[in-house]
Order: structure tokens, then C-alpha cells, then sequence
């Protein structure tokens, strides 16, 4: 048990209670109106006109880049980052696409401008974007970018809930995006997701691949396009879909948490305040780009000039990823080494069966992936906690920065 976990018990007695009665009172368990009504309240929160829930945060990948391949065809290639999800990758590779891997920027996580530009030819079919442990990567170049090459523009937000630029949440600024209710994220439906958009053909399509392909989860509109005299209309299959439909228990859930996701966010950011501006920034790298983000967790990176050996060497050795283990475990602070999905994706085992491609040296996923790690921010922490923790990562024979209590 640690003292510090990724998450607190963010299932509280209410939101059991609420399960709990639900369970007693009902007779429907599967999806339906409580998953419509989730869907309704998570739209009009986000600021889109869809929304479609559905079994996770990986389904909701898996259903757009299906979506892709409906809209784009069968062939091409999908630009990702090699820091994200390993669903973020493996729903490119499992509907027929070949990722491209480009390098992320250190201050967002996020793939930039200039190495998604690098990367797009005529096999492009759709950019995938992380926002990272919570950071804002998305800008209007990237958006513009997009639709000069008519590409699909997707967003992964399953670590950034509230996170925004310039005021529209992310997730509201793309063809489509998927977020994540797991346990350990800003709100939970223990499992489960949606993908979101304001497209009413994408819309439409997310309904029938979350569904089996079934076209009685369309509009009737979409229904009589495909209406057949030898089909039942009950059973007719418009797209090769999947099962990754939630509950109505998912659905509960989300229902309670959506309440106080504000207020958990409003925490989160705070947490994040303290925690760069008390790490002392000769041993860390802290120059995040903060504005807009709602962070699912704390990064802790070695500033790349320590290693780099610009910083004296003679503090250098004591700042090491084994050092700073050893500190979170003697606090028994859980953590996780590589930070978003342990790291750079492109060395990961799974790919070597696959073909991929990478445009440019991954020098910034690399450097996260060996000298990156992050622990959990979540709302229960307090302020003393996380300075209390910041004052032993903060070792001596370094310029010392006061602690700002």
C-alpha cells in the first residue's frame, strides 16, 4: 500500500450508493438510456454535438481509426507519437494502416507543428494527437495543417479531461476525439470511454463500429441507405464492427463523477503549480508549456543539461533515475518509469512483426522514455505533501531553491 498512490479512491460511498440502488431498482444492465444520458451530459461538458460511449478509452481508439479506414480506405498511413497509449498504435497497425512516428516537443509532450509537417505525403490519411499526462498539445497551425492535406485530425484527451487552448476543451477541436473513465484518470467509470465529435457522418459510424456494425444503432436515415428486402433490418451490418459497446453501470457512475470533474481539475492544476514551480529546475526539467492543461499526473524528467553534463559534474552524479527511485520508494511514492505508456512506443516488441516508418531521430521520446518518470497527482493530495516530497528529490550540493509554502 502506498502512501502516495497514482490515485486515491476516487469511487466514493455515494457514488456506490447511487450504484447500488440502481442495481436494486432496475431491470436493464446493458446499454441504454443511462448510457444515452451520459452521452448527453459528457457533450454538452465538452462542448461537442456527439457523443458515444463506449467500453474504453482502447475501444474508442480502435472505433476511430476504423473510422479512418471507412472514410480514408483501406491503405495508408496514420502519423502518431511515439509517446502515448500503446492502443494509440496498435488500433493504426490492427485496422490496416502503417504508423508514422514523429518526435515530441519537451515543454508539451505532444507531437509538433514542423515534425508532423515533415512526415506527410500522400499516403497520410489522419494525424493521431496525445496530449500527454495532461498537457496541451493541439494549436492552429496543427488544426490548419490538417485540413490543408484533408486529413483526419483525431485527439487522444484519455489523460487530459478539461484540458484546453484558448478556451475550447480539447476534444472539441478535432474530426473526432476518445477519452478514457479508467480508474486511475480525472474521473472514473472504472472502465470506459467515448469518442466524441462534431461530425454527424463520423458520428453515425462510431455508433455502428461501437456496436457489432449493426445499422439499427443509426439514424434511420443511415437505416434506409442500407435497407435490403432479403436483410432483417434488425440484423443488417453496414461495417465490420466490433463489441465495445459500455453499461448502463458505466454509465451511473459517469453520471456522479461528472459532478465534481471540475472541481478535481481546478485540484489537479494546483497540484501541478506546486510541483514545478518547488522542483528546483538545475536538476529537472520544468519548463513545461502549463497554459490550458489539466494534468492526469506529475512528470518528473532530469533536466537534459544535467545529463548533457552542462550542469557541473560534480552534482550531476547525484541526480540519476536510480537516485530518484530509490527517493519515491523510500516515500513510498507509487510511480511509473517512461511516463505516458512507459515511453517511447517505437521501441516497443510488438512492432517488430509490423511495418512502421519514423521521420526524423526520436532524440525528445528517447530522452523521456530513459530519463522520465511520473507519479500520480490526484485531488486528495496537499500542499505540505507534495513539498515535503519535493524537498528530498531536491538533494544537496546543487543551487538550493526555497520552497515556496
Amino acid at each position: 500500500m502506498f502512501k502516495w498512490p497514482l490515485i486515491n479512491d476516487n469511487i466514493t460511498q455515494g457514488d456506490k450508493k447511487v450504484l447500488s440502488e440502481f442495481i436494486l431498482n432496475s431491470n436493464r444492465f446493458t446499454n441504454g438510456p443511462k448510457v444515452q444520458e451520459f452521452e448527453k451530459a459528457w457533450s454538452e461538458w465538452l462542448g461537442v454535438k456527439h457523443t458515444v460511449m463506449v467500453g474504453s478509452g482502447a475501444a474508442a481508439n480502435y472505433i476511430t481509426t476504423a473510422i479512418v479506414r471507412e472514410i480514408k480506405g483501406q491503405q495508408g498511413e496514420i502519423i502518431v507519437p511515439p509517446i502515448g497509449w500503446v492502443s494509440d498504435v496498435s488500433s493504426v497497425i490492427n485496422t490496416g494502416f502503417t504508423p508514422v512516428f514523429v518526435d515530441v516537443d519537451m515543454n508539451t509532450m505532444a507531437i509538433s507543428y514542423e515534425n508532423i509537417k515533415a512526415a506527410i505525403n500522400e499516403n497520410t490519411k489522419a494525424i493521431v494527437m496525445v496530449h500527454a499526462l495532461g498537457f496541451n498539445g493541439l494549436n492552429n497551425k496543427i488544426i490548419e495543417l490538417a485540413k490543408k492535406h484533408d486529413l483526419i485530425l483525431i485527439e487522444d484527451c484519455c489523460e487530459a479531461h478539461g484540458a484546453d487552448y484558448k478556451g475550447v476543451k480539447v476534444g472539441a477541436m478535432s474530426d473526432m476525439s476518445c477519452f478514457s473513465f479508467y480508474f486511475g484518470h480525472h474521473m472514473t467509470t472504472i472502465e470506459g470511454g467515448t469518442v466524441c465529435t462534431n461530425s454527424e457522418e463520423i458520428y453515425q459510424l462510431a455508433r455502428m463500429f461501437r456496436s457489432h456494425g449493426m445499422t439499427r444503432e443509426a439514424s434511420e436515415e443511415v437505416q434506409k441507405r442500407y435497407h435490403s428486402d432479403d436483410l432483417n433490418p434488425l440484423f443488417t451490418f453496414a461495417v465490420p464492427g466490433y463489441n465495445m459497446r459500455s453499461t448502463e453501470l458505466n454509465a451511473v457512475l459517469g453520471l456522479e463523477q461528472i459532478h465534481r470533474l471540475d472541481e478535481n481539475i481546478e485540484a489537479r492544476k494546483k497540484n501541478l503549480a506546486v510541483w514545478l514551480d518547488n522542483l528546483n529546475s538545475n536538476k529537472y526539467f520544468v519548463d513545461y508549456f502549463v497554459e490550458g492543461s489539466s494534468n492526469f499526473a506529475l512528470p518528473l524528467i532530469i533536466n537534459p543539461e544535467v545529463s548533457a553534463g552542462i550542469i557541473p559534474t560534480e552534482g550531476a552524479h547525484q541526480i540519476t533515475m536510480e537516485r530518484i527511485c530509490n527517493i519515491l520508494e523510500e516515500e513510498s511514492v507509487e510511480y511509473r518509469i517512461g511516463t505516458a505508456g512507459g515511453g517511447n512506443q517505437a521501441r516497443q516488441p510488438y512492432l517488430q512483426n509490423y511495418n512502421f516508418r519514423t521521420v526524423g531521430p526520436l532524440r525528445v521520446s528517447n530522452y523521456i522514455h530513459d530519463y522520465g518518470l511520473y507519479i500520480g497527482n490526484h485531488p486528495k493530495l496537499e500542499k505540505e505533501q507534495i513539498v515535503n516530497l519535493i524537498k528530498k528529490l531536491n538533494v544537496k550540493n546543487f543551487t538550493e531553491k526555497t520552497i515556496i509554502m
